[in-house]
């Protein structure tokens, strides 16, 4: 069943942030100062945005040093990524997992900043962790919650994200966003994938760098019992679009993929109007190797990757301003999408999107390190991870 989100004809325009932001911060002490280190506890959240877990650390991690929530997650990936792989990896995590961490914002406007955690890099921007940790944010009351709607602003490191939760017995019942702007970077572009042949892939930005290839090409349906098919295929596509048709980030020069795959195909039923499949890496492919043509799926239809596809269908001229797009994912979930603008990027044609989807809390944890313990930093093991485990990741 698709999860449940904003009836098709009620997403509604353009986010109205000229109303009241009613969501301000409520933040507790941190547990333990400064930044991550062994012999600490981290307070969590656990959630997942239409099946893709999301887990939201508000405690036990004080604030990071930079000027821009951009310049904190680079800070995290260059001085303490032992945190990303501590909560990703086992045996605290899986290969499907993701984390983020909450910080304090450091724009005026923003309720509060977060940082994305993922497998093989820290994201600029993800949809279902957006949703997750707006969702954890309203329902631990870390911000100031008013019924039947909830707005306030996250400062992630793509930029400020306006969101609009509908809220009901304390609960957010969904929760839509206005992302950062999308938009197409290379249509139609030949890549070349070895054991695949040559194939017509889209290369676009929705807050990462996707190339985006059709699944029927490749024989696919795009069901859960596929997901080993498209797993391996989709890791392919990425690794040989990397190298024939390599993107950068026109504002941000250092973001550079793709670093994420996109598989589309026709959706389950008339619930929505596309499906798709989107491969997140769990480690590094080497072409002589097939045991590292791994990763996993995400759960969700996926906020960023709706984006991006809208923006690629926007430029073909087959997505107008104002219509919804109904994106479903490898679970039969599905997240809305709209494009309520156009813009420009860096003086290219973009769009701006809203995502609508939905939240749910499944747990809360204190994740806690011991300074005895021999895994500091997480460990994978090739049974699930594939051949690019590395076994223990030892604290560098």
């Amino acid at each position: 069943m698709p999860s449940e989100i904003l009836p098709r004809t009620g997403a509604g325009p353009r986010l109205d942030m000229t109303a009241p932001l009613t969501g301000q911060l409520q933040r507790e002490p941190c547990l333990l100062p400064g930044c991550p280190r062994p012999d600490h506890e981290v307070v969590a959240v656990d959630a997942h945005a239409a099946g893709e877990p999301g887990r939201v650390i508000i405690n036990g991690v004080a604030d990071v040093p930079g000027a821009t929530m951009f310049e904190k997650m680079r800070h995290l990936a260059t001085c303490h990524d032992d945190l990303r792989r501590r909560m990703l990896r086992e045996p605290r995590g899986y290969p499907a997992a993701n984390c983020n961490l909450v910080l304090p914002p450091t724009s005026p406007s923003a309720a509060t900043g977060f940082v994305i955690m993922e497998q093989v890099e820290y994201p600029l921007m993800s949809g279902s962790n957006t949703i997750c940790v707006a969702t954890v944010l309203i329902e631990t009351k870390m911000v100031a919650v008013t019924e039947p709607v909830t707005r306030f602003v996250l400062e992630a490191p793509a930029g400020l994200v306006q969101v609009e939760a509908r809220v009901e017995n304390g609960h957010a019942r969904s929760v839509t966003f206005e992302n950062v702007p999308a938009f197409a970077m290379q249509l139609s572009a030949p890549v070349e994938v070895p054991d695949v042949g040559t194939l017509s892939v889209d290369l676009a930005y929705g807050g990462m760098i996707y190339a985006i290839a059709d699944a029927g090409a490749l024989g696919l349906r795009l069901t859960p019992d596929e997901a080993r098919d498209i797993v391996r295929v989709g890791e392919c596509i990425k690794a040989a679009a990397r190298e024939q048709a390599p993107q950068a980030h026109p504002e941000q020069p250092e973001v550079v993929g793709p670093t994420i795959v996109c598989l589309v195909g026709p959706p389950s039923g008339r619930h929505a109007d596309q499906r798709n499949a989107v491969v997140v890496s769990t480690g590094s492919l080497d072409w002589s190797r097939p045991g590292t043509w791994t990763g996993a799926l995400d759960r969700s239809p996926c906020g960023t990757a709706t984006c991006a596809r809208m923006a690629v269908l926007h430029a073909q001229g087959k997505l107008p301003i104002g219509r919804d797009f109904r994106n479903e994912g490898i679970l039969g979930t599905v997240f809305t999408g709209r494009l309520v603008a156009e813009t420009e990027v860096a003086g290219r044609p973009a769009v701006v999107p809203t995502i609508t989807g939905r939240a749910w809390v499944t747990g809360y944890a204190r994740y806690v390190l011991d300074r005895d313990d021999p895994f500091p930093a997480g460990y994978t093991v090739a049974d699930i991870w594939g051949a690019g485990a590395d076994g223990t990741c030892a604290d560098e």
